[in-house]
């Protein structure tokens, strides 16, 4: 019997393993569809960046109590499941407490700081709950996040609170089992745990056998349920907790609102002055300004795109937003990842995308979105994981402006002023010093 339990857990194990690791190549494979960009300066700062942005969450501080309970959740879903070495091994090897031999005399301090975890990630996950469901937190209810967006979250907060649950019902059948003198629990003592122990009184109503068969299943359940969430994060908002770390160490260090000047703009200025410098084949000169698809952003737009945790804090800085007008940073991250998740569906099942006519921009993202941004960087700052929406934008609204000649009336009279006169009034050059004479 031991033996055809160690074999069915290494045939799930090995199974979510598989299919994890196949959707995050996927993944991988999405963002490298992204235009090449490098990030190799300044390793020390990005390292600091990597321990107070993704571990120290020091952006979520700016309102405390929040970031209190998101840290909770934080830390006691990651640090609990270290608990799961420990289960692993007891799979495959067919053991039971392992770590209880290799550490006796912390493992009680070990589980009973991992079951004050669990009740502070169940406590946090309930007030998140009721917040997201009951209460009205404006970025929270916003249209952005109607449909699967919704039930994603709230999917996610159910299955935290059902896996704690499972944790501390195991450790209760357990240790209850240990104090009985029931084999063979009890040649693994561990004594009591702070929490779980509460639930001792209730288990005297249940025989042996049901309490055996409680413990079995609370185990099982407990590995498949974190297995089978392995695989849903990687499909959902809760992604962020792998790629938050890469996300903020790649983070871009220019100055707040740097823009990026476009190569293209630069040979081209370069071959009008210096016409020997241009290429010889016509084929070599073809390319694009600005982004149209999300092949013509970069690898980083892209990761930023799947680490988006939906929170919504970009969108509630973004002054336009506050106005009324139809940005929502927020939105432009989803459409972003919308794009790459449909491109993969083309991809597995052998589809040639590239000649459909379909876009991330029009299709996914519209022209009046993007007209309303300020580049005022707001939605940057408030970003926790150090997203940039902007950029997005900027890229998306150049190939508008510079393949498509699309832009707003009062742009393209700002566009012809500059180009005539040098600067964006209609004023002659010889006129442009005229407003520091004094009036007679």
């Amino acid at each position: 019997m031991e033996i055809f339990q160690q074999i069915l857990f290494a045939g799930v194990f090995l199974t979510a393993i598989y299919f994890f690791s196949k959707r995050m190549a996927m993944i991988r494979k999405l963002i490298l569809l992204g235009q090449s960009e490098k990030f190799e300066d300044q390793p020390s700062r990005r390292w600091m960046n990597v321990f107070m942005l993704a571990f120290g969450q020091k952006k979520m501080f700016k309102k405390v109590p929040v970031a209190l309970l998101h840290l909770f959740v934080y830390a006691g879903f990651i640090i609990i499941n270290i608990e799961m070495i420990e289960i692993i091994v007891d799979g495959f090897l067919g053991t039971h407490r392992f770590l209880l031999g290799w550490i006796p005399n912390y493992y009680s301090y070990l589980i009973n700081s991992f079951e004050f975890l669990a009740i502070s990630v169940i406590v946090a996950c309930v007030i998140f709950f009721i917040r997201r469901n009951a209460l009205s937190v404006k970025r929270l209810q916003s249209s952005d996040l109607k449909g699967w967006p919704s039930k994603d979250a709230n999917i996610i907060l159910v299955t935290e609170i059902i896996l704690m649950l499972l944790f501390l019902k195991m450790n209760a059948a357990d240790t209850f089992l240990q104090s009985k003198g029931i084999q063979p629990y009890s040649q693994h003592f561990t004594g009591t745990f702070l929490f779980s122990s509460f639930a001792h009184p209730l288990l005297n109503y249940f025989s042996t056998e049901t309490i055996i068969i409680t413990e079995r299943i609370c185990w099982w359940l407990h590995i498949i349920g974190v297995l089978g969430f392995l695989n849903y994060l990687s499909r959902s908002k809760h992604l962020h907790i792998i790629l938050a770390f890469p996300n903020a160490y790649y983070a871009r260090l220019d100055p707040p609102g740097k823009m990026k000047n476009m190569p293209t703009v630069q040979n081209e200025v370069k071959y009008a002055f210096q016409p020997e410098l241009a290429p010889s084949s016509p084929g070599e000169q073809a390319h694009t300004f600005g982004a149209k698809d999300i092949t013509d952003l970069s690898w980083k737009n892209l990761l930023d795109a799947f680490s988006c945790t939906e929170c919504g804090r970009c969108t509630d800085a973004c002054p336009a937003n506050q106005t009324g007008k139809l940005l929502s940073p927020r939105k432009i991250m989803m459409s972003t990842r919308d794009r790459a998740e449909e491109i993969a569906k083309k991809i597995e099942h052998q589809i040639d995308w590239k000649a459909e006519e379909k876009s991330l921009l029009f299709d996914y993202i519209k022209e009046e979105e993007l007209r309303a941004c300020t580049t005022c960087n707001a939605c940057v700052e408030a970003c926790p994981v150090s997203i940039n929406p902007l950029d997005i934008i900027v890229q998306l609204r150049r190939y508008l402006i510079m393949e498509k000649s699309s832009s707003p009336q009062e742009w393209t009279s700002m566009f012809g002023n500059i180009e005539n006169n040098f600067a964006p009034w209609k004023f002659s050059p010889d006129q442009r010093i005229d407003w520091t004479k004094e009036s007679t």
